[in-house]
């Protein structure tokens, strides 16, 4: 299927809710949506927002601004269950409960200011990792478009483009307790020791880019073409590195791939 006719196809899927609630993190394909849906409904499309310690204020804070440009109505849900035993064991299922709240949460705010169905960003690359996030939005019936369209990231990234969107060539992010091992208790410093390292590797021009706990070892995943670029900077990475509280610092020679901790789960 050509490109075009998966945009139309959106396009008809977004036009037949009437009225959407799109949860948006300021990522490439939350904005995508967000932007497409807006096209499509015009005022009849609300923004909603999660504000909680493991997401980067910095995505939160370019979500603002992208709805104030934009002049789409936006919500923020403000949610921490940052101490809930679940949340800092850290099972291998942590993101299908983490899914389960922030959802649920969304879908309570969406009834409240009757803004619509809620939708969401995943595309169809997110059909091929481990995701258990996903059956929690099936079960709360959150649709998402852009998977019933077909659309890939790359996809997603060359309509972007077309559409002007800032956000065609940013990096993926994630949630940050995705950068800790299943198993591993999540805290609060952990959280913030990998946000802070993070916005250091974007301040410094990475490209794509994600900082692993392990224990008190920081392992860097970054694109093999930027290698290089990293070992010149070594030695001010591993100053920075060290004030945000990690011991050692090491980069991961395979370089970065979505998903990692995920690896051993999946075999």
């Amino acid at each position: 299927m050509s490109l075009e006719s998966k945009l139309e196809r959106l396009n008809i899927r977004l036009e037949s809710f009437k009225s959407v609630t799109v949860a948006y993190s300021s990522g490439v394909d939350s904005t995508f949506l967000l932007k497409a849906a807006h096209s499509v409904l015009q005022d009849n499309v609300t923004a909603i927002t999660a504000v909680s310690s493991f997401i980067p204020e910095r995505e939160v804070n370019e979500a603002k601004e992208f709805c104030k440009k934009e002049g789409i109505k936006h919500i923020i849900a403000e949610m921490d269950f940052s101490n809930t035993d679940w949340f800092k064991k850290n099972p291998a299922d942590r993101c299908y409960l983490c899914k389960r709240e922030i959802f649920a949460k969304f879908i309570q705010l969406a009834q409240k200011n009757n803004t619509g169905q809620v939708i969401e960003g995943s595309n169809i690359d997110d059909t091929k990792d481990y995701r258990p996030g996903m059956k929690a939005i099936g079960e709360l019936d959150v649709k998402s478009p852009l998977i019933e369209a077909g659309l890939t990231k790359d996809e997603i990234r060359i309509l972007s483009k077309k559409m002007g969107l800032e956000t065609h060539d940013k990096p993926s992010f994630a949630c940050l307790a995705s950068r800790i091992p299943y198993g591993d208790e999540i805290t609060a410093k952990k959280l913030k020791m990998v946000e802070k390292a993070e916005e250091f590797l974007l301040q410094a021009g990475f490209k794509q880019f994600r900082v692993r706990v392990h224990g008190d070892i920081a392992r860097i995943e970054i694109l093999p073409f930027e290698f290089e670029k990293l070992l010149e900077i070594r030695n001010v990475i591993v100053t920075k590195f060290k004030e945000y509280g990690f011991k050692y610092i090491a980069m991961d020679i395979e370089g970065y791939r979505t998903g990692s901790l995920n690896e051993g789960i999946m075999r």
